[in-house]
């Protein structure tokens, strides 16, 4: 059966960058689209724009921090389209700064999004899935800072750490009954969330007097790529019902290093 055709993704933060990206790569495969965002003006225009293309879409506004709007997201794809193959947990925010000067509110805005958001579609989602017995597969999106620790994203570092951990518990749980599961860990993409990320968060969450962080890709290790690039790895991983999905050639060396380090301390002498 192909991993596409006539099945129903599930989207979120499907209304701009790697999220839209999935969302054409998996209408060019037949797929049927359901799109989430917070961003309601974004959203239409996806829709939109994906409809006019000759894909089958709907878009929900939603927002992923809050459970009750993630479970209304499953049941306006269910009675649309009848079921759910694909959920992508893609929603995300980045925050920038040194840990030692963060508030609570940005601890706070960060795990809503990125872990909370992750953490609702797999508890509204997985059931749906395990109980239409057809398979289907999970996407959640992570990052590079899900893998290796760095300065100045202590606090996204944290909240993708978390979900690179849910998703490979929630790869073992679900592989014998034939539903895959991935986690997605891009290093830099030409998307808008730095930009997104302080424009869409909420009032009470904001730091009074402060000019949010947002750096420019050139500050940031690594080379840049397309979302598109990151969507074509992504249908790659969810074909071959791959655990880990990486999107730089770059990452390799960083993640050899972490694991030379970890290595080392089983060496004579470091106990």
């Amino acid at each position: 059966m192909d991993a596409f055709k006539d099945r129903v993704a599930v989207i979120t933060g499907g209304a701009g960058g790697i999220g839209m990206a999935m969302a054409r790569a998996f209408a060019a495969r037949g797929a049927r689209l359901v799109l989430a965002d917070l961003d309601g003006a974004a959203l239409s225009r996806a829709t939109e724009s994906l409809t006019a293309a000759g894909a089958q879409a709907v878009g929900v506004q939603t927002d992923v921090t809050k459970l009750e709007s993630v479970c209304a997201l499953a049941d306006a794809a269910t009675q649309r389209f009848g079921a759910v193959h694909i959920v992508c947990n893609n929603a995300g925010v980045a925050t920038f700064g040194l840990m030692s000067q963060a508030t609570h509110r940005d601890w706070e805005f960060t795990m809503n999004v990125n872990f909370w958001g992750v953490v609702h579609g797999v508890e509204t989602f997985t059931p749906i899935l395990v109980a239409q017995g057809t398979g289907g597969h999970i996407v959640n999106t992570a990052s590079m800072a899900g893998l290796v620790g760095m300065q100045w994203l202590g606090i996204y570092c944290a909240s993708k750490f978390a979900v690179v951990g849910l998703t490979e518990s929630l790869h073992r749980e679900l592989k014998p009954l034939g539903i895959g599961v991935s986690v997605l860990c891009p290093m830099i993409v030409a998307t808008g969330i730095n930009e997104n990320s302080v424009r869409m968060r909420p009032a009470h969450l904001r730091n009074p007097d402060e000019e949010p962080i947002v750096p420019s890709a050139a500050e940031m290790k690594g080379g840049t790529i397309a979302p598109e690039e990151v969507a074509r790895r992504v249908v790659h991983g969810i074909e071959r019902k791959d655990l880990y999905i990486l999107t730089h050639p770059e990452q390799r060396e960083f993640l050899r290093r972490r694991a030379a380090k970890i290595d080392a301390m089983f060496e004579e002498g470091t106990w």
